[in-house]
């Protein structure tokens, strides 16, 4: 199979061969004028850290069931993400080992599922107890770290929590930070009140990343030293934003991007309400939340603290682009081949000969992003054409 596209770093007229579920070749070739005007770009598949749901599918809600997790991975081709962590959050020890054990059945029983989740992201119940550190997670399920219990969700995975956020306020972190580490799981900083020295010994103990950097945070913060600054400084830190529009505003996505580089990381955060109208809704774990017609999700009793993004991952990629904080393929890879290599995927090699044909073709107008099709290991998975 042959597409023929504008390259989305370069915006030159390519030929990109696939064969066998891979790129074979990618080769410039000539293209008039009106042809490139009715040509679409062609990028990498987006590849999502932290989602929690989406067009009301959600991993959170219990009993999960495979049909659910197969309709999510469905409709995210929609949005050009081919490869995602299902994120589940602070809940009962008992809760998060179901939501476990259903994500690894909906794997073992649908090929698409199985190769569009890279892992699970676990975010919670490690994190810290105080009010705006905490944000949206309920504060009875927040317990320190616990490798037994850690590993008996592993366990109930299948193997597959790759990520987990957790505060290093607890004492005890620094082991546990190690243990899973040893053991292939990226540990990240999120929703935390952490003392600068508590961060530094994260880092040294192997926490690699931060978790929606930002948010998740305290309302009021001392002007220096505090645990953003400190995790700004963590060179080991790759650095994870949501870039909406609410969550952050530009001049702190300007920071990080100056700061962090290739270390900047998209992530959407997106719930299960992210794809539906606008509205106020009761959730089962941030009760009633408020979804505006501009697109911001808050709780519903207090309004200045958000309730995740119900955003996707090409919105953030808009907004960086829209605002004249990025270029169209610096944004894209901060959402596609960045967190695959920060992964060590397999499509972190984007767009180049022998790469995976995880990839999308898509337009855009007046800085609007629209997927036209959406490839999954050379398949065609989503056309809107």
């Amino acid at each position: 199979m042959r597409l023929k596209a504008l390259h989305y770093e370069s915006e030159q007229p390519v030929n990109i061969d696939i064969d066998q579920g891979r790129i074979v070749r990618i080769s410039e070739t000539e293209a008039e004028q009106e042809e490139r005007a009715l040509m679409p770009y062609a990028a990498p598949g987006l590849v999502d850290l932290q989602i929690n749901g989406y067009m009301g599918n959600d991993f959170n809600e219990l009993p999960l069931s495979a049909e659910t997790v197969s309709s999510a991975v469905r409709k995210l081709w929609r949005e050009g993400v081919t490869g995602f962590y299902p994120t589940v959050v602070t809940n009962r020890p008992e809760s998060i080992l179901e939501a476990m054990e259903s994500i690894r059945r909906a794997c073992e029983s649908d090929p698409a599922v199985s190769s569009a989740i890279a892992g699970i992201h676990l975010e919670g119940p490690f994190i810290s107890p105080e009010d705006g550190a905490r944000g949206a997670h309920r504060k009875d399920y927040v317990r320190k770290p616990d490798w037994e219990l850690f590993s008996r969700w592993q366990e109930a995975s299948g193997g597959r929590i790759a990520i987990v956020t957790m505060s290093p306020e607890w004492e005890g972190s620094g082991t546990f930070i190690r243990q899973c580490t040893d053991s292939g799981v990226t540990v990240s900083i999120g929703h935390t009140s952490a003392t600068s020295e508590q961060i530094r010994e994260a880092a040294a103990c192997g926490a690699r990343m931060s978790t929606h950097f930002g948010n998740g945070a305290h309302l009021m913060l001392p002007r220096h030293p505090n645990y953003l600054w400190e995790q700004l400084a963590q060179d080991e830190l790759w650095c994870c934003v949501i870039a909406d529009g609410f969550h952050l505003p530009d001049q702190v996505l300007k920071i990080v991007l100056k700061v962090k580089g290739p270390r900047a990381l998209l992530v959407s955060d997106a719930v299960y309400l992210s794809g539906l109208p606008a509205g106020t809704y009761t959730t089962h774990i941030g009760g009633r939340v408020v979804l505006s017609p501009e697109g911001r999700l808050c709780l519903a009793e207090q309004e200045q603290l958000l309730a995740g993004s119900a955003q996707m991952l090409l919105w953030g990629i808009e907004q960086l682009t829209s605002r004249g904080l990025a270029e169209l393929g610096a944004a894209w890879n901060m959402a596609s081949t960045g967190p695959a290599g920060f992964m060590g995927l397999p499509a972190a090699e984007g767009l180049s000969a022998g790469a995976p044909a995880d990839l999308v073709l898509f337009r855009r107008e007046s800085g609007k992003l629209t997927i036209e099709s959406t490839y999954k290991s050379g398949n065609l998975v989503f056309n809107a054409i």
